[in-house]
């Protein structure tokens, strides 16, 4: 059986996506998973945009990206505060992002950026960079996917299939 995941890491310049495939064999053993990458990139809007722009921008690009990709399941990213001016436009952002999945009738998962980290490394608080060589390493690459947005969003995806 075959399961497509797509992650998301919500932002308003930039959102992440990756999509992993995962096949279960029951030839191997019942518990068997091997999981390959189908596709990763970023949706991006423009600064000097109208914040109402960015947002359709992503709306739109989005939808048609669920319609190329078809996934069986969606994992985003759940908001971190850290500065709140950020945090708000991210946050409308994330809603846009909720709204088309919503519209799309897909499953969802969310997850916190300790999560992530934690169930790709084994601990909450690693580094950028031991999150992004996790990420290789379990997709058998024998690169870091960038920019770094789309290689979060890859990482949630992978951590949706650790929680499955």
């Amino acid at each position: 059986m075959e399961t497509k995941i797509l992650g998301l890491d919500p932002g308003i310049a930039t959102l992440g996506f990756g999509t992993i495939i995962c096949h279960q064999s029951s030839k191997i053993s019942p518990n068997s998973n091997l999981v390959k990458l189908d596709d990763f990139g970023v949706i991006k809007t423009k600064a000097k945009m109208p914040l109402g722009d960015r947002l359709c921008t992503i709306y739109d690009d989005l939808h048609t990206l669920i319609g190329e990709i078809k996934p069986d399941l969606v994992a985003v990213e759940k908001l971190f505060f850290y500065r709140m001016s950020h945090t708000i436009t991210v946050a409308q952002a994330r809603g846009v992002l909720m709204l088309v999945v919503g519209q799309a009738n897909l499953p969802c998962v969310e997850f916190t950026p300790p999560e992530i980290k934690k169930a790709l490394t084994g601990y909450g608080n690693a580094a950028k960079i031991e999150v992004q060589e996790a990420v290789a390493r379990e997709l058998s690459l024998d690169f870091i996917p960038r920019p770094d947005d789309a290689a979060d969003a890859l990482a949630i995806a992978i951590t949706a299939l650790f929680n499955q």
